[in-house]
This record gives C-alpha cells, sequence and structure tokens, in this order.
C-alpha cells in the first residue's frame, strides 16, 4: 500500500485501521481477544501503519488491546489515540479538556498501549469550558517532554482548528466524512488545505451502510450503536437505499465492491485524506487496502460528488444530544 502525508512529516498508509469497533458500538464481536490480536496483526502484514483507538472505547480495553497486538510492531506503525471525555465508573460523564486531564489521559494511555510514546493524540470532543489555546498548549508540553508526538483534533469547526493551530501545529483533524456524510466540506477542508493539516475521515463507509450489506432487513443487536441513529431508522434506510444502489451498479461496472468505491471517491478528494475504516475481519481490511488501486474517472468522480445531492440522504448521523458535540 502506498502512504500520505498528514500535516507536515506524519507519513502513514493510505488506507488506516478504525479500531472501535472491536470493543464497542456494533454488537457483540464475533472473535476473542486472541482473534482480533491476530487480526491488527494481520494489517500490519497487509501494509496499514495507522491505527486509530482512545480511552473511552470500552472504556479502556481497546488500548489495552491495541497495545498488546502492536508491541511487538511497534517501530512498524503509527498509534492514534484521544482525550477529552471524563470518565466516571465506566461512563462517560460530559467533557474534560483541563491540562491536568489531558497529562492524566496520557500518563495512562501510555501504559495501556505498552509504548514510551504516542503518535497522535486528539482532543476528541471540544470542551467549551476549556480554551482551545490551553489544550494546545498542554499537548504541545507533552510534544517538549517526548511523550507525544503530534497532536489532533476531532469534530473541531474550522474556527477552533484555526485557533489551536495558532498556538501549537495541528497535524490532523479527524471526522465524520463518507459519500453521505459531507458536513466538512464547506469549511473545514478548505481550512485544512490552507493550513496544511491532514484529514483522518472516521466511518468512511457509513457505518456499514455504504458496503452494500445494510438494508431495511437488517436486525441491529441491542448494544450497536446504530439503532439510536436516525440515519439506521427503517424509513430513513429505506429512503436512502438509491443512493447504496447508484454505488453497487458502478462498482459492479468496474469490478470493485461498494466499500472499495467509497474509499476510492475519499481518497480521490485531496491527497492528504486517509480514511480509517472499521472491521474485525483481516478480508475486510484487505479489500479496504485494495481500494487504494481503485481508478475513479473525471466523471465517475463528479458523479459521486453530487451523488448525495441529487439523492439526497434521509436521518441525521447521530442523535440530538450527540450532535451537540460536534462542529464546536
Amino acid at each position: 500500500m502506498h502512504t500520505r502525508t498528514l500535516g507536515q512529516g506524519l507519513e502513514v498508509s493510505a488506507v488506516g485501521l478504525g479500531c472501535m469497533g472491536m470493543s464497542q458500538s456494533y454488537g457483540p464481536n464475533p472473535g476473542t481477544r486472541a482473534e482480533m490480536i491476530a487480526v491488527l496483526r494481520s494489517a500490519v502484514e497487509l501494509g496499514v501503519t495507522f491505527f486509530d483507538t482512545a480511552e473511552v472505547y470500552g472504556p479502556y480495553v481497546n488500548e489495552e488491546l491495541v497495545g498488546e497486538a502492536l508491541a511487538p510492531l511497534r517501530d512498524q506503525v503509527v498509534i492514534a489515540t484521544k482525550f477529552g471525555w471524563d470518565i466516571q465508573n465506566g461512563r462517560m460523564a460530559g467533557l474534560n479538556s483541563s491540562p491536568a486531564q489531558i497529562r492524566a489521559v496520557a500518563e495512562a494511555s501510555l501504559r495501556r498501549l505498552r509504548t514510551d510514546v504516542i503518535d497522535l493524540f486528539y482532543q476528541h470532543r471540544v470542551d467549551p469550558d476549556v480554551p482551545i489555546e490551553d489544550v494546545a498548549g498542554t499537548v504541545g508540553d507533552l510534544v517538549a517532554e517526548g511523550k507525544v508526538r503530534h497532536f489532533g483534533l476531532s469534530e473541531a469547526s474550522a474556527a477552533t482548528i484555526r485557533a489551536a493551530h495558532a498556538t501549537f501545529p495541528v497535524r490532523a483533524v479527524q471526522s465524520e466524512y463518507s459519500l453521505w456524510t459531507r458536513d466538512p466540506e464547506d469549511e473545514v477542508l478548505p481550512t485544512l488545505a490552507e493550513l496544511g493539516i491532514g484529514f483522518v475521515p472516521f466511518s468512511p463507509l457509513g457505518k456499514g451502510f455504504l458496503t452494500g450489506t445494510v438494508d431495511t432487513s437488517t436486525a441491529f443487536a441491542d448494544d450497536d450503536i446504530r439503532r439510536r441513529i436516525p440515519r439506521f431508522e427503517q424509513d430513513n434506510l429505506a429512503a436512502n437505499q438509491a443512493l447504496i444502489d447508484h454505488v453497487k451498479t458502478l462498482a459492479a461496472d468496474k469490478g470493485a465492491t461498494p466499500g472499495q468505491i467509497a474509499l476510492a471517491w475519499l481518497l480521490a478528494q485531496h491527497p492528504f485524506i486517509v480514511p480509517i475504516p472499521g472491521t474485525r475481519r483481516t478480508a475486510r481490511i484487505q479489500e479496504n487496502a485494495e481500494a487504494t488501486t481503485v481508478g475513479l474517472s473525471a466523471d465517475e468522480h463528479a458523479d459521486l460528488d453530487s451523488l448525495a445531492r441529487r439523492i439526497g440522504v434521509a436521518g441525521d448521523r447521530y442523535n440530538a444530544q450527540h450532535m451537540g458535540f460536534v462542529n464546536r
């Protein structure tokens, strides 16, 4: 797999791996811990060098899993993790990006990840009670101390990105972005292009929808996050079927899968974009990696660009409560 550069100097595989689903959010994991460790190591064999986790995934157990799996391969990989949530008794109790909290999370994450440095340390959600300049300055201090290499933001507005970057360089911004979630295009992506910051789309396959394997007959487990997302309600899934049908048709014409088309479109948007699709299967990692070889003509790219506007997307990407935490 070829590589891309996030910001100024963080080289990673063109497609990374989002690890959250190995511990939460998408129903019971069909594999054992040992099997997930094997999957993570197989990703490295397939050329993936960029792995995304967070303390809140689990909480904590995802970092432990990633740390155990990648410790023998540490010099071959880039590990991103996150701070910013106040975790009480195993549950999120709001936001906390105070300098003391950032430092405490960094130390705990280093232990769980079995490493002496965090490659990319994101603020998971912007905390309105802590000036972003204080957040950036604290991470900057951790960089100076050798505990963190690069600073990132997640689901931040263009104004917040600018303010943070003016205090300490932001290497990458992570937000949801895909064929059916186009929010970053108006303000965030132009800001990143101007400032030389990388972009890491999470849920680049629309939480499974853009793989073509989710429809109105899909039964989500009680602990599957999609049960609480408006976009996955029955009426909205039915309305959105026209979008995935279009992607399936193009995929069939090109001898690719719908997911590969969705990733190829993302990769063609900007050279500083590195999507992090999540999976629990080595076969899917290989399929996603091979998206880097799928070529889209100018006409095909333009057609996909207009797809969501032309067909429409029904339902919000989060419920009302969680939408309050984004684009701050």
